[in-house]
Order: C-alpha cells, then structure tokens, then sequence
C-alpha cells in the first residue's frame, strides 16, 4: 500500500461544516495543509497589535494541528495496510510527542477523516490498554476483494457517500444530483481523484457491475436521465438502518454537522 500524503485531505472542521450545511455531500474532500506553513513561525513577524498577535496565534495553532492530524492519519492508514494493530501510546510518541494535551482533538479530526474519505472507522478493542483496529463505516461494506494486490487505497467512502444520497433522496437519485454533491469533494465525471481514481468509472461501470448499485435509464425521459439505486451487494453487506445509524452518529459532532434532512430518515 502506498505511501499517503495525508496533508492533502485534512482540513479544519468548520470547513468541512460549512460544505456539508450547504447540502453538500455526505464525505467531503478534505483540503490540504502545507506542512511548511505550520512548520514557519510566525513570531517573526512583529506584531501590529495584540489582537493580530491572537489571530496569528491561533491560526498558527491550527496548522499545527493539521500537520498532526495528517500525520496520524497516515500512520493509522498504513497500520491498516499492514492489518496491524493502533496503539494509542504510539499515537502519543510518535504524532504527538510534546503536544500529548492536543491528543482528544488530533484524534477526533484524524477519525473524522479516515470514516468520510475512505469509508473506515476507528474501533476501540482494548479499552484499558486503549487498543484501535480499523472496521468498515457501514456493516461489512469493505470493497476489499476489489482492491489491487493491497496497493489501492479504501474507496469505500465514494460508495458511502452514494448510498447515503440514495437513501436521503427516497431510495433513488438522478445522476445529476449525484454528480452536483459529489462535486464538493472534488469528485467529478471524467477527472482522476487522488483516492477514487475516475468516480464515474466506480458509479456506472464497476460498483454496477459487481451489484452495490443500480444504474438506469428514467423511463420516458425526453433526453437520457440515469438514476442510482441500490444494488444487491450493497443490501447484502449493509442495511438502510446502518447508513441512518451513521448519519445521526456524525450528526452527533455537532450542531449542523450533517444536513438538516438526515433527522428526517
């Protein structure tokens, strides 16, 4: 399994808050830090005022964490390459080091960014030697017989993303609305993502092919619509129940976190 710039997916929560209040998509593409820019200090600027001072210290203090965040993402990512188990004190010793009291929130946001982009949870199997192994975001929804030798990186996250927008639109969606929330994460038809490859080749070709979707024509449409469905696969290895058990557990972050429409599932 490759080596993952995780810098590229990270970012502040608020961002991604903000792009899914929007009605945008149930993962979004998480934007990137530069390492440099947290590594620079900013004290050697002099300050204008005290309240400049603030806010350089505090966006400091947010690219700093984005930079850890980054890290421990891609450590935890190559632990589950390696299908080895998570271990909190390296987290500790090997991300955190000297900023161990920033641990609740580097964890949350790393977390947060391995279930929305590549479909994968965090789970807790030894909760006094605080013990972590990697799960699929929804029941045995893995897509692992369908990655390359183990060099392919998790794309179940665009197949969460497709079920869940199914599911929200009342058990099928047209192309067009897909495609205009998948766009919030940098997943366009016809364009290579970094992680999903060419989404609309995964969407209409690949997950159709081995039954996680159904895609079809809408009947007496003047022009070709398409519309997603469920395929069997997907009700084989999860369920409607567990998609709605993951958007009221990521609508539980906070107030907003998820569309307004996901309480109504």
């Amino acid at each position: 399994m490759p080596v993952v710039p995780m810098n590229e997916f990270c970012t502040p929560e608020e961002h991604l808050q903000g792009q899914i209040q929007a009605q945008g998509p149930v993962e979004a593409q998480l934007l990137g830090v530069e390492a440099e820019d947290a590594s620079t200090p900013l004290a050697t600027s002099p300050p204008i005022s005290s309240s400049s001072a603030t806010v350089d210290a505090e966006i400091f203090l947010k690219q700093t964490l984005n930079v850890m965040v980054a890290d421990l993402v891609e450590i935890v990512f190559l632990k589950y390459g390696t299908k080895e188990l998570i271990f909190q004190t390296e987290m500790l010793n090997t991300v955190l080091r000297d900023n161990q009291a920033h641990f609740p929130v580097v964890f949350h946001k790393a977390t947060q960014c391995l279930q929305l982009v590549f479909g994968l949870d965090m789970k807790e199997v030894d909760h006094r030697e605080h013990i972590y192994v990697m799960i699929p975001t929804l029941g045995r929804l893995t897509l692992g017989d369908m990655q390359r030798d183990g060099q392919s990186m998790p794309k179940a996250g665009l197949l969460v993303s497709a079920l869940t927008l199914i599911l929200l639109a009342g058990d099928w969606v047209c192309e067009e609305k897909v495609w205009g929330e998948l766009s919030r994460m940098g997943a366009f038809a016809g364009m290579q993502h970094y992680v999903y490859g060419e989404p609309k080749e995964l969407l209409t070709q690949i997950w159709v092919q081995a039954g996680y979707l159904q895609y079809c024509q809408v009947p007496h449409s003047h022009l070709a619509h398409y519309e997603f469905l469920w395929g069997t696969r997907a009700y084989a290895e999860t369920s409607k129940q567990q998609v709605k058990d993951y958007l009221h557990r990521v609508n539980g972050r906070g107030p907003g976190f998820f569309p307004s429409q996901c309480t109504e599932v």
